[in-house]
C-alpha cells in the first residue's frame, strides 16, 4: 500500500488520534511508555519499535518495546553520546541508517554491535524525545532488512515523538505528583502520630504520672526501649549526651551489633536534668519525625522534673521547719503545730524516735534531702537541725527502725552512713537529738563510719554523750587520771596523751614512740615521770580504771 493511500492515511490518523488521547489519560509512566511504543509500531509498521531514555548514569536504556525483540537486546545499555542514539540526542533531530553494522556515519559500541548482529538488526530510524528543550530519550523503529526511510515516515514518526514527549512529560509529572502526594500523606501521618504521642504524654503528666511513666509511654508508642538517665548517672553514652546537650538536638549512636541508640538531653536553661535514651531495633535507623518526638518529650519531662523538684523542695522545707519547731518548742506542742503535722498525715504524739545521720561524703543538707524521702514512708519529719541531718518518726521498735533507716539511707546515698537513734521521752526531742548527736561523735571517734544503732547499744559510753551525767564522768576521771590531768595543767606536759597512745598501741614502746614522733629514750622518760605521778607500780597492777579514764577523756574531747 502506498504512503498516500486512504487506508494508510486512515491508519496514521487513527494512531495519532490514539496518541493524543494518551496525552489526556494520565497513568503510570511505564504504561504510557508502552502505549507510545505500541502506537508507534502500529503507525510505522517496522519489524520492531523501542523507546530508550537517558538514565542518571548518562546511558541510554530501553524502557518499552513492541515487535519481536530479544530480552538481551532490551537489557543492553549504551552511552548516550555514541551510536545512532548519540547523533539523535546531540542534534535533537531524526537520523537513520540503511545498515547499522556497516554504517560509518555513527560511532559504534562494540558490545552493542554484537547484539545488533545477533538480533539481525539492519535498518534503524531514531527520532528524539524533547521535553522543554532537553532531549531525554529517543524512539526507534527498526527493520531486519536493508532499506531507506522515506521523508513521510520520518516526519510522521517525528511528529508522533513530539506528541509522545508531551505524554511522557505528563506521565512523569503525574508520577512525581503521586509520589509527592504519597510522601505528603506519609509525612502527615507521621505528624499526626507525633501530635498524638505529644498529647498522650501531656495527658500522662496531667494525670499525675511520673517521669518513669512518661518514658514507658514513649517506649510503647515508638517501639524499642526508652531509658531515663539522671543527671549524675554514669554510662557509656557520655559523649552522645554531651553532643545532645551542646546541640539541643538528638545524638544518634550506632552499636557494633546494629542497635541504634538515640539520646536527647533534658535541660531547663543551663540546668542539665538528665537524658532520654531510645534504643530502637537492630538495623532499624530512627525516623526524623520520631527523633523530633523524642526531643519534644524532653521538654515535657523537663517541666515535670522541675515541678517534682519544686514540690519536693517545698515539702522538705515544710518538713524541716516543722522539725525545728518541735525541737525548739518541745515538750509542749501548740495547736498550730498539731494542725500542720495532721495536714501531713503525721501523728505528732507518736513521734518518739530521733535519728541523726552522718556521712563522710555527703554534707548534712544533702543527707537531710535523702532522709526526707524516707521520712515520708515512715510518717515522720526530716530536715537539718543544728548542723545535723535529723529525722523524727514513730519507732515502736527503736533498734529495728534505726537499722531499717540506715539500710535505706545507705542505698539512697550509695555509700557508708552512720545513723544513731535515741528514744524521745515526753516529746523531749531536743534532749534525744543532743544524745544521738554526741553518741554519733563517739562512734566516729571509735572508728565507725557505716552503722545503724541506738544510743542504748552503747550504754558503756553514756557518761560521755549524756551531758546530764557530766558530774559522774567528772568524778570517774578525777579518780582514775585526775593526778595526771593536774600535773599536765600545772607543768604544761602531756602525760595523759602519752599514756593514751601507749595503751592504744598495746603497750608497745617502739610503736608508741613512732606514733608520737619521739625517740624511745624520751618516751621511756615520760612513762617514768607518769609513774612518779600515779605510782611506780601502774604498769604491773590492774590498770583497767586507768585505761578507761584515758579513753573516756579522749572521747569527751571529741563530743565537747
Amino acid at each position: 500500500m502506498t504512503s498516500g493511500s486512504p487506508g494508510r492515511r486512515q491508519r496514521e490518523l487513527a494512531s495519532l488520534y490514539a496518541t493524543v488521547k494518551s496525552l489526556t489519560a494520565l497513568g503510570e509512566l511505564d504504561e504510557v511508555l508502552q502505549s507510545i511504543v505500541h502506537h508507534a509500531h502500529d503507525l510505522i509498521g517496522t519489524d520492531f519499535t523501542y523507546l530508550s531514555l537517558v538514565g542518571p548514569d548518562g546511558r541510554l536504556s530501553a524502557r518499552a518495546s513492541d515487535g519481536t525483540i530479544s530480552a538481551e537486546f532490551l537489557a543492553a545499555t549504551i552511552p548516550a553520546t555514541i551510536g545512532l542514539g548519540g547523533k539523535v540526542l546531540a542534534s535533537k533531530s531524526p537520523h537513520w541508517v540503511r545498515d547499522y553494522a556497516t554504517s560509518t556515519r555513527i560511532e559504534h559500541d562494540a558490545d552493542f554491535d554484537r547484539l545488533v548482529v545477533t538480533e539481525e538488526l539492519v535498518a534503524l530510524l531514531g527520532v528524539p524525545l524533547v521535553i522543554r528543550g532537553e532531549a531525554v530519550g529517543a524512539l526507534f523503529a527498526a527493520d531486519r532488512s536493508e532499506r531507506s526511510f522515506q521523508a513521510e515516515e520520518i516526519a510522521l514518526l517525528n511528529a508522533f515523538a513530539d506528541h509522545a514527549a508531551v505524554a511522557l512529560d505528563n506521565a512523569r509529572l503525574y508520577e512525581e505528583s503521586r509520589n509527592a502526594l504519597r510522601e505528603l500523606r506519609v509525612a502527615y501521618r507521621k505528624i499526626e502520630r507525633a501530635q498524638a504521642i505529644h498529647e498522650a504524654l501531656t495527658g500522662v503528666v496531667l494525670g499525675g504520672g511520673t517521669p518513669g511513666d512518661v518514658a514507658q509511654h514513649l517506649a510503647d508508642q515508638l517501639g524499642g526501649n526508652v531509658t531515663l538517665l539522671g543527671p549524675a548517672d554514669g554510662h557509656d553514652l557520655a559523649g552522645a549526651v554531651e553532643d545532645a546537650r551542646r546541640s539541643g538536638r538528638c545524638a544518634v549512636s550506632a552499636a557494633a551489633d546494629g542497635t541504634t541508640r538515640s539520646v536527647a538531653a533534658i535541660q531547663a536553661g543551663d540546668s542539665y536534668l538528665g537524658a532520654l535514651v531510645w534504643t530502637a531495633g537492630r538495623h532499624d535507623p530512627p525516623d526524623d519525625t520520631d527523633l523530633r518526638t523524642l526531643e519534644r518529650a524532653t521538654h515535657i519531662l523537663g517541666l515535670l522534673i522541675l515541678k517534682e523538684r519544686a514540690v519536693a523542695e517545698a515539702g522538705e522545707r515544710v518538713s524541716g521547719e516543722l522539725l525545728t519547731e518541735l525541737m525548739l518548742g518541745g515538750p509542749t506542742i501548740g495547736p498550730a503545730q498539731r494542725a500542720r503535722t495532721r495536714a501531713r498525715d503525721i501523728d505528732v504524739d507518736r513521734l518518739d524516735l530521733v535519728l541523726v545521720a552522718d556521712s563522710p561524703a555527703v554534707p548534712p543538707a544533702g543527707l537531710a534531702r535523702h532522709l526526707y524521702a524516707l521520712a515520708r514512708d515512715h510518717n515522720g519529719l526530716a530536715g537539718e537541725h543544728l548542723g545535723r541531718a535529723t529525722m523524727i518518726l514513730p519507732g515502736a521498735d527503736a533498734d529495728r527502725t534505726t537499722a531499717d533507716v540506715h539500710i535505706g539511707l545507705k542505698r539512697s546515698v550509695g555509700g557508708p552512713v552512720l545513723v544513731v537513734g535515741e528514744r524521745a521521752a515526753d516529746h523531749d526531742w531536743a534532749r534525744a537529738h543532743a544524745l544521738a548527736g554526741r553518741c554519733s561523735a563517739v562512734l566516729r571517734a571509735l572508728g565507725h563510719t557505716d552503722l545503724g544503732a541506738t544510743t542504748g547499744e552503747y550504754a558503756l559510753y553514756a557518761l560521755v554523750f549524756d551531758p546530764e551525767r557530766a558530774g559522774e564522768l567528772d568524778r570517774f576521771l578525777a579518780g582514775s587520771i585526775g593526778a595526771l590531768l593536774e600535773h599536765d595543767e600545772r607543768r604544761g606536759t602531756d602525760l595523759v596523751g602519752t599514756l593514751g597512745a601507749y595503751y592504744l598501741h598495746r603497750a608497745n614502746v617502739a610503736a608508741t614512740a613512732r606514733a608520737l614522733h619521739l625517740h624511745v629514750n624520751t618516751l621511756l622518760k615520760r612513762l617514768d615521770r607518769a609513774g612518779t605521778v600515779i605510782g611506780p607500780g601502774w604498769r604491773h597492777e590492774n590498770d583497767l580504771g586507768l585505761q578507761l579514764g584515758l579513753r573516756l577523756h579522749q572521747l569527751r574531747a571529741v563530743t565537747s
